[in-house]
């Protein structure tokens, strides 16, 4: 693991001048804060050596370095997932990589569904706590210089961020919500009886993603902020059939507003 890591490690140093401190992770189809990017350099992942490869609609596979807020970020257009057949390690390679690369601060978003009743789809959730249903991906042989074999995850969501995130979405005349995001293999999306189950052990929205990253993220020393647009709603008498169209749909109207936040954001965390 290490070899692999350094090596992709090494390809993207001679390919990059730019040294961040921030890197920031787009979900289904929320690629386009990437916009807002001065860009410096971009990098295709099926071209980086060891990099797993998008193959979900809505995310374009591309790692972008540039400048976003006055500082210099590194953006993944495009993550994986479990059910795309990849294992954890797989998963979670790029902040390893991340992390090696000098990165201290990481930024994560994600299209949800909403089963918590004051939730509207298009609203923003930041995450203040998860409940971890996917495989954990600290599992398997221990690399010390990953940080520790058990680590606490008690915090694993900056508070400092949030507080942040708080006022800039005051600021802007934003409404947030804040709360709890359980992370599921998917691909398929729930029952009305699997809805009820994760509001009631005490989530908020439920997603594919995120929760790895953030482990991984967390056990290598990495202040994390993650971020919520909900998609659809799993709540007892909003249910609708949902497509991925509808997902991308609903993520792309209130992207605006989440990349307003990320950015002021990493203005704030210099």
């Amino acid at each position: 693991m290490l070899e692999l890591i350094n090596q992709t490690v090494t390809y993207i140093k001679n390919r990059v001048v730019l040294k961040p401190e921030t890197a920031i992770i787009l979900g289904t189809g929320l690629g386009g804060l990437v916009r807002d990017i001065q860009v410096e350099n971009i990098l295709n992942y099926e071209d980086i050596p060891n990099f797993p490869v998008s193959t979900v609609e809505g995310h374009h596979g591309k790692l972008i370095f540039g400048l976003l807020g006055g500082k210099h970020v590194m953006a993944m257009q495009g993550r994986f997932h479990y059910y795309e057949g990849y294992t954890m390690q797989q998963l979670t390679f790029p902040v390893r990589v991340m992390k090696f690369l000098g990165i201290k601060n990481l930024f994560v978003s994600n299209a949800s569904g909403g089963v918590n009743p004051a939730y509207e789809v298009g609203d923003l959730m930041v995450i203040t706590d998860h409940i971890n249903l996917l495989p954990n991906p600290l599992i398997g042989k221990h690399f010390p210089e990953f940080g520790d074999r058990f680590p606490d995850m008690s915090d694993c969501y900056d508070k400092k961020m949030i507080q942040f995130a708080e006022a800039i979405a005051e600021e802007n005349n934003l409404k947030i919500q804040k709360g709890c995001y359980v992370g599921v293999t998917g691909p398929t999306l729930e029952t009305p009886k699997e809805y009820f189950y994760f509001r009631t052990i005490g989530g908020d929205t439920i997603g594919m993603s995120t929760i790895p990253e953030i482990i991984a993220a967390h056990q290598m020393g990495l202040r994390c902020f993650a971020i919520s647009i909900i998609t659809d709603l799993g709540v007892p008498g909003k249910i609708k059939k949902v497509s991925l169209q509808d997902v991308l749909a609903a993520a792309g109207k209130s992207e605006p507003k989440m990349t307003l936040i990320i950015e002021k954001l990493v203005e704030r965390m210099g």
